[in-house]
């Protein structure tokens, strides 16, 4: 299905799938969903991150997918092959946990080598792969240390090395760096995805952290009571979101409530419930109904030059105006609404505002959009 010309909420299926989810239903109680009918396909090669609140399903997807959790219905493919009824160890997917979940009384390389002697190989090339893997995330002098001679950054190195070791086609990750400090967790992001996309290996991360999912993926499934909201790349997401709950999930966003007066073309025009009239596009809403407009904060002008000649303005109260290095964050009032943000970068240009004072504010009518109430 395709939404006004643009992308679908979910896409079909793929021919080249790698990993499919065909009409997967999970249950725990025989009553509740906690997945619902879920259709996902995962092409080789790709980082796709399931992303959402907690009890959205994102990590019952993920357990269904390692076999620690069985679907009650559909079927999960790899590559083809139907997995419902292989256990987790002989699927050959490598796994990475947010506690990391190293054997404590186990050195480094024994942590590593462990997973390759259940596979069966041999001493010599346990050896090399265990290397190899270690050097990959530059941990290789660390081989003879215990796990709790490690900081968690090292400790989630290890992890990750364990998890690639034996070469599987498919990783599986589940809120890997949440207990890592905000510097390390954002270097980590990008050496994960580095590495994942230097070795072409198949990639399904989960997180709730937004930003994880923006700065890693190649697209993100959004979840949300069991299903999936919106899958796409991180820009359509942010740039695009096809119903409110994935424009509130993403990002800063600012909503204005009001109702569908008309639609013209790719533009509606909404009156807001202060009775002031703007254009948007229209996102699955139609003419006499209510609407929740969505518009970013960086892209809101205060400059009525940079606008279009036409453009509705409306009038705008400075609330609070904080300073935050390279961006200033201003809260307005707008249209009944006191949680209207703008970031504007901080520029020479760039005049203080002070609570109190009295604006035109205005933005292009393709960055507002009108989605469901």
């Amino acid at each position: 299905m395709i939404n006004n010309g643009e992308t679908p909420l979910v896409e079909s299926q793929r021919g080249d799938a790698f990993v499919e989810f065909e009409r997967v239903q999970k249950s725990y109680d025989g009553e509740n969903l906690v997945v619902k009918d879920l259709n996902l396909s995962v092409p080789k090669g790709e980082f796709l991150t399931m992303l959402g609140p907690s009890g959205s399903g994102k990590t019952t997807c993920l357990m269904m997918l390692a076999g620690f959790e069985t679907a009650t219905h559909g079927d999960i493919r790899l590559a083809g092959t139907s997995i419902n009824n292989i256990p987790p160890h002989k699927r050959g997917i490598g796994m990475v946990f947010q506690n990391y979940a190293l054997f404590p009384h186990m050195t480094i390389a024994e942590n590593l080598a462990f997973p390759l002697e259940v596979r069966k190989i041999g001493k010599a090339e346990r050896e090399k792969k265990v290397k190899r893997a270690l050097d990959m995330v530059e941990m290789g002098k660390f081989g003879g240390r215990r796990p709790a001679q490690l900081s968690g950054g090292q400790q989630q190195r290890v992890a990750l090395a364990r998890a690639l070791v034996f070469e599987p086609e498919l990783v599986l990750m589940d809120e890997p760096l949440g207990a890592l400090d905000k510097q390390l967790r954002e270097k980590m992001q990008f050496e994960i995805t580095h590495l994942a996309h230097e070795l072409g290996i198949t990639t399904v991360y989960v997180t709730h952290d937004q930003t994880e999912a923006l700065t890693m993926s190649d697209r993100v499934a959004v979840f949300d009571d069991g299903r999936i909201q919106q899958i796409a790349p991180p820009d359509v997401l942010y740039e695009r979101p096809q119903n409110s709950f994935v424009a509130q999930f993403i990002g800063e966003n600012n909503t204005l409530r009001g109702l569908v007066k008309q639609i013209k073309g790719d533009l509606a025009v909404v009156q807001l419930d202060d009775g002031e009239l703007i254009d948007c596009k229209p996102i699955n809403v139609k003419e006499g109904e209510r609407t929740q407009v969505s518009i970013r904060p960086e892209r809101v002008e205060f400059d009525k030059k940079r606008l279009q000649p036409g453009v509705h303005t409306l009038k705008a109260e400075v609330l609070e105006f904080v300073y935050m290095g390279d961006i200033f964050r201003t809260r307005l009032r707008v249209a009944g609404n006191d949680d209207f943000i703008v970031k504007t970068r901080n520029a020479p240009d760039q005049k203080r505002l002070e609570p109190g004072q009295m604006l035109e504010i205005g933005w292009l009518p393709q960055d507002c959009r009108a989605l469901d109430a």
